[in-house]
């Protein structure tokens, strides 16, 4: 009975093994027979073991590329976690107009990336961008991301920080509202001033929800590409490239198909790792918090 049970389901599920198999499965499997291949437009591939690996690790446009993405990861990522928990705490805090703030704070989400570059070119657009007149008008410096590698970097991190600070509010937020009011309720009769109480209850209660989101975060940024391209492109001179980037130019500008492919592994592998220390952590939080 158990046999015949499992017999018809078995084409139900099927479809989905068939989508699974030939959208990620086989790709990958592709990706790593090219990378250990060199492998080119009007070339049939050689075989060439980790060669493909060396040369990219060696690269120095890599090496800097891969030094823009831990720079932009680092700084976007922990602002964006700055800013989310503040503004989700003042959320919580009974802000008024919460249901029409909460449209303005989730609205770069339902933008689209493409759109969201080309407002931001037009707005910090070095000679007649609103923002640049703004701060003209300030005696402030402006951001000449055109020419000025850091300048560029700091307007991809804004851009970047912008997009994405809804997904990191949203979940800090629900964690918040599912903290006890009772909680902060004992900590006031007990004393606690505002900041005992943040450090003492909602920190600590919020410790999965933060380690989630920068779990995500983490692996999003770490593939950050649109922001870079739609807005430098690389450059000027390759220097805001991001390891994305470098891929795309690899594949695409230099038809090199085997470091490309090398390159997509390196970053599945990191993003992996990074993931896999993340879960590690979060389990013996939520063991410690189990035992307590």
């Amino acid at each position: 009975m158990r046999t015949r049970n499992i017999a018809s389901i078995v084409p139900l599920l099927a479809p989905v093994h068939i989508l699974i198999l030939s959208v990620i499965v086989v790709p990958s499997i592709y990706v790593i027979w090219l990378s250990l291949n060199t492998s080119s437009f009007g070339q049939a591939p050689s075989f060439v073991g980790l060669q493909n690996y060396i040369d990219t690790v060696t690269d120095p446009a890599f090496r800097n590329a891969l030094w823009n993405t831990v720079v932009l990861v680092v700084v976007a990522v922990h602002l964006e976690l700055a800013v989310g928990l503040g503004v989700a705490l003042l959320f919580a805090s009974g802000l008024p107009f919460r249901r029409f703030l909460l449209v303005a704070v989730l609205a770069p989400y339902a933008v689209s990336e493409v759109i969201a570059v080309v407002m931001w070119r037009f707005l910090f657009d070095p000679d007649v961008g609103p923002v640049t007149l703004a701060l003209q008008s300030l005696g402030l410096p402006i951001l000449d991301w055109s020419f000025e590698p850091t300048h560029a970097m700091i307007l991809i991190a804004l851009l970047t920080i912008w997009l994405h600070l809804p997904f990191t509010f949203i979940i800090l937020y629900a964690a918040r509202l599912a903290i006890p009011a009772d909680l902060y309720e004992a900590a006031r009769i007990d004393g606690a001033t505002p900041w005992q109480a943040f450090r003492r209850v909602t920190l600590p209660l919020l410790g999965p929800a933060i380690i989630v989101a920068l779990l995500f975060r983490y692996i999003f940024a770490f593939r950050i590409f649109s922001e870079v391209w739609l807005l430098t492109q690389g450059g000027p001179a390759r220097s805001t490239e991001v390891v994305a980037v470098y891929l795309y130019q690899e594949a695409f500008s230099y038809n090199a198909f085997g470091t490309a492919a090398a390159t997509a592994w390196i970053m599945v592998l990191a993003s992996l790792l990074l993931g896999a220390g993340y879960v590690f952590i979060l389990r013996r939080q939520v063991a410690a918090d189990a035992k307590a």
